[in-house]
């Protein structure tokens, strides 16, 4: 058997990504630098994006999944007047408008996108259609018509006006939110057109900006051949915000074999944040993350034992 190369490395790194560069551009660049024999990102962010780009390594790409399904806190801010094929200012002008709502009037816009809601995705995504990227049709020429898909927007705050052209918003959100299609929609429920002109993002579950690191500063020096474990964060890191259920031994051992422990046996310790409806909770034995486990029809569930 073929050995893998590179470091077998596990952790996270968390990235303040730059302009300019994919996702994948980053992870790459990365992997390289630290030698490592795995690694996969958290949540992809277009090129013009900037911000918390979480890299998982090793045993790390496991909680991947529940990483990208954690809450999202962006800033993007909207330029009115102008309407572009990506919906963002990468793209080419598709329609202008000499219409600049007021303050009173995007705020009054705002509420219809807060809660669960039917989103377009930009033309310019990543979505398959019949096996095809969105994006590689749209660029072909054979932009696809794309229908509304569910997605829920918990926060939307307008936090500046420099401008009569410019508007900064915040948005908190779950998994699957395009801000492109929320500047882009604001923009028309005021009776004008828009794109997002930038966009930051400042959080990805438990990973906020503060814990992000600048890209040439995790990459090698002229003195050092590869970069450093030393920087990356525990697996378990990445599970923080989910809420923690302490174990008994027997109840670990139940876990691990794949069988389900009563949640009547559990009362009193399961965490008040928990959502009894098939919320998930991660399954600890002292300070030790055991696995992630979820609560259903009156039995707490392993999903996934580490």
């Amino acid at each position: 058997m073929r050995r893998k190369r590179g470091r077998p490395l596990d952790g996270w790194l968390i990235i303040d990504k730059p302009p300019l560069m994919t996702s994948t551009d980053v992870v790459n660049r990365v992997r390289r630098a630290f030698d490592a024999q795995k690694a996969g990102h958290g949540g992809t962010l277009d090129p013009l994006a900037t911000g918390v780009l979480p890299i998982a390594f090793g045993a790390a790409t496991k909680t991947v999944p529940y990483i990208m399904d954690g809450t999202k806190l962006y800033r993007f801010t909207l330029r009115l007047g102008e309407a572009r094929d990506t919906d963002d200012a990468d793209g080419a002008v598709t329609q202008e408008s000499d219409v600049r709502p007021t303050d009173e009037m995007l705020r009054a816009a705002l509420p219809a996108f807060i809660g669960d809601i039917m989103q377009i995705p930009p033309v310019y995504s990543a979505i398959k259609i019949a096996g095809e990227r969105a994006y590689d049709m749209a660029r072909e020429g054979r932009a696809p018509v794309l229908e509304a898909r569910p997605a829920r927007v918990d926060r939307f705050e307008l936090i500046d006006r420099p401008d009569a052209d410019t508007a900064v918003f915040e948005v908190q959100s779950g998994k699957g939110v395009y801000m492109r299609s929320l500047a882009r929609d604001v923009a028309l429920a005021c009776g004008s057109v828009g794109h997002i002109a930038v966009l930051r993002r400042l959080r990805v579950g438990p990973f906020f900006e503060a814990d992000s690191i600048p890209l040439d500063k995790v990459l090698p020096t002229e003195d050092t051949a590869r970069s450093s474990p030393d920087l990356l964060r525990p697996v378990s890191t990445a599970l923080a915000d989910i809420p923690a259920l302490a174990l008994t031994d027997s109840e670990i051992v139940q876990l691990t074999q794949g069988q389900a422990v009563s949640l009547l046996t559990l009362m009193g310790r399961i965490p008040d944040e928990a959502n009894p409806d098939k919320g998930l909770v991660r399954a600890m034995a002292g300070g030790r993350v055991i696995g992630l486990c979820r609560l259903e029809d009156g039995w707490l569930r392993p999903e996934r034992i580490f």
